[in-house]
């Protein structure tokens, strides 16, 4: 992903909070036949508070990827919309795409059956618990040798990345009205209404204005404590 500074990402609490929102991921491994992709639902490691994720594949996909002896790249897809010309006013534009998304890169570790048992238990009750009646991984009707046996049929792995690139396009470089724009018409029921994509937009614009509020007060700050001139 070609990075651009005006749209790079660098928070890790931001980047985090994209992972966790984001759990269906695709991953990508170069291989003697060429490229090989595959979608897994990855989490963040609870014992860390860094990027370090931890998920698992279906066997034969660990040898598929040379999961553990080659690196592998991971990529987070956020929320990611169509933005049309015509909300930008009058003036000469053309379509384009916002987007939110990040690229983990590494050589994974190889988890322990025990330490992959205790992902694939996260991973049940991450989307399970907000079941009415959720049925957990160690719950009847299974039992544990259903769960074991389970468990032998995957690799769990655990990746934290050596190399980060993180994009976040959400028409930083328009003026503040046109930005405005664009949230309006992608919270609206147009055709290309995405609630999703205006909610992430209206929370960049706010740190954006927060930075340049603090920019502001440092700038003023350094002015007031500046000698004045003597005659």
């Amino acid at each position: 992903m070609r990075q651009n500074p005006s749209f790079a990402m660098t928070d890790v609490a931001e980047l985090r909070r994209l992972i966790e929102g984001n759990p269906w991921m695709t991953l990508v491994s170069q291989t003697p036949d060429g490229l090989v992709a595959s979608h897994y639902a990855v989490l963040l490691d609870d014992d860390r508070d860094d990027l370090t994720i931890v998920g698992h594949v279906g066997k034969p996909d660990d040898m598929i990827h040379g999961l553990g002896e080659r690196e592998l790249l991971v990529i987070v897809q956020g929320p990611h919309g169509y933005i049309s010309p015509g909300w930008y006013g009058d003036v000469q534009s053309v379509p384009t795409w916002n987007f939110v998304s990040a690229h983990l890169s590494g050589v994974p570790e190889i988890l322990s059956p025990e330490e992959n048992l205790r992902v694939l238990d996260r991973l049940v009750a991450r989307f399970e618990g907000r079941m009415p009646e959720p049925r957990l991984m160690w719950e009847r009707p299974n039992d544990p040798a259903f769960v074991e046996r389970l468990e032998r049929g995957t690799v769990g792995f655990r990746l934290t990345p050596t190399r980060v690139v993180a994009k976040r396009k959400l028409s930083q470089n328009k003026a503040p009205e046109v930005v405005e724009t664009v949230i309006a018409e992608l919270s609206g029921d147009g055709p290309y209404a995405n609630p999703g994509l205006a909610a992430e937009m209206r929370r960049a614009r706010g740190a954006m204005d927060a930075a340049a509020m603090d920019t502001a007060a440092m700038d003023t700050a350094a002015m007031d404590s500046a000698p004045m001139d003597r005659a």
